[in-house]
């Protein structure tokens, strides 16, 4: 059985302000929450776990380094999207790319890419099945 299980992102601040916006907009829910992390679950039953540890080596995250570049997300219809790139910046995200938006992955795929003030990229990418 193949499928993805979870993902433990360590972080500076487990917190996470900008993750706390837009989680909620891609369907996510917070499940659990202690004083180094919290975790927010998918309806698929994966889940994200963002938690911070004293063997942090870096309070910075380096996308370009070898490990995690960044996550896409289902982000529903093109509106959708759209509305999420455009309040991004309200919530600490800067949009990447978005001289080629929504179409920097080519023509055929409807997306686009924020950043965050930690350096973590996401990818908003249309549904297929939803417009």
């Amino acid at each position: 059985m193949a499928g993805l299980h979870h993902v433990e992102l360590w972080v500076p601040d487990p917190t996470g302000a900008d993750w706390a916006w837009l989680l909620p907009r891609l369907g996510y829910v917070l499940d659990g929450e202690w004083p180094d992390g919290r975790t927010w679950a998918a309806g698929d039953g994966a889940y994200l776990t963002f938690t911070t540890s004293p063997s942090l080596a870096d309070a910075s995250h380096d996308r370009r380094r070898p490990g995690l570049n960044h996550l896409a997300f289902l982000g529903g219809t093109a509106a959708e999207v759209d509305a999420i790139m455009a309040d991004g910046p309200a919530h600490g995200w800067a949009p990447l790319y978005h001289d080629r938006y929504p179409h920097a992955g080519g023509p055929d795929h409807y997306a686009g890419w924020l950043e965050n003030t930690a350096g973590f990229k996401v990818e908003v990418v249309r549904s297929s099945s939803r417009g």
